[in-house]
């Protein structure tokens, strides 16, 4: 159990010269401020979250365990616990508390952990034979991953296409192949790059795949307000689409720009009329061109520290 330390002002006896009795200190627990001690969040094959609630089990960050979903059970590892997952299921998309019937069975055993690696071993052979299968019945669409859940009542498989597809037919022979229940999803292919992982241009694994809760739109306005270039090469990830980071520091880079002036202005300084060519946030430098061509670097406080003294 949680307990919450809560204090009163802080106060310091010998400050004021005065005496002070010292505060009252309240422990308070999980169930007093609401939150949920037997909860927890688990990450499945991918980038697949889901929350469950458990009883009576010693569970901590990184362990795997077996779930209980309303229509089977699953295999997954606890990325989240207590209060910090409670937090976390609130601020995800289309996350709510889950129903009495989404709990954390057990913690894994070596017979679990030994079947998963069997399961996943299998999931190839599942993705070369829908991709056979796919061929045959002249689908275009591109089998992106397989995914088996435990207990082997469901099969998951994840494809990429440009349009919808009919693929009635090849449910059919894979329910038929597979003996189990046949779930098709088409996904985008920033949810495939999400899927399969990979390194970023920084180095880095991909945001999507490792830590990003959910996939934002993400548009060239964004490259535009902080001054990257629009070449597409230069700003779009492994997926080809617009790279999830422009994101990240944009209304940082937005508040910044409001200390500067804009470009095309026309400012009158200390030497006269100069045009702004360009500002850099980051080095905190205007660019600025005088009528007759001269060009120079400011500093930007400098240039503010020039407006206020011949405004004097």
């Amino acid at each position: 159990m949680t307990f919450f330390l809560i204090d009163g002002p802080s106060t310091n006896p010998w400050a004021s010269g005065k005496k002070v009795l010292p505060t009252k200190t309240t422990l308070l627990t999980n169930e007093d401020i609401g939150i949920m001690s037997n909860f927890a969040e688990v990450k499945f094959k991918g980038t697949r979250k889901e929350y469950f609630t458990y009883d009576k089990l010693k569970i901590k960050n990184g362990s795997q365990v077996v779930v209980r979903l309303e229509d089977g059970q699953d295999y997954g590892e606890v990325t989240a616990i207590g209060a910090i997952a409670e937090r976390k299921c609130g601020s995800s998309s289309g996350c709510a508390t889950p129903s009495p019937k989404n709990s954390i069975l057990r913690i894994a055993r070596a017979s679990d952990k030994l079947k998963t690696k069997t399961l996943r071993q299998d999931e190839e052979r599942v993705r070369k034979e829908t991709r056979r299968l796919v061929k045959k019945h002249e689908l275009e669409m591109k089998i992106t991953e397989a995914e088996w859940r435990f207990d082997k009542k469901k099969l998951a498989i994840y494809f990429t296409a440009d349009q919808r597809v009919d693929f009635r037919k090849l449910v059919r022979e894979l329910a038929k192949t597979f003996r189990t229940l046949i779930e098709l999803k088409q996904i985008g292919v920033r949810d495939e790059a999400a899927l399969l992982g990979g390194v970023g241009r920084c180095g880095r694994e991909l945001c999507c795949s490792t830590w990003l809760p959910e996939l934002k739109p993400v548009s060239l306005k964004l490259a535009k307000d902080q001054s990257l270039s629009l070449n597409p090469s230069q700003i779009s990830g492994c997926c080809g689409r617009l790279m999830c980071c422009l994101i990240y520091e944009h209304k940082t880079y937005v508040d910044a720009r409001r200390r500067f002036p804009r470009e095309g202005k026309t400012l009158q300084t200390a030497i006269g009329k100069e045009l702004v060519r360009s500002v850099d946030i980051l080095a905190e430098t205007v660019t600025l061109t005088s009528e007759d061509g001269r060009k120079r670097t400011v500093l930007l406080n400098d240039l503010e520290l020039e407006n206020a003294r011949r405004s004097k």
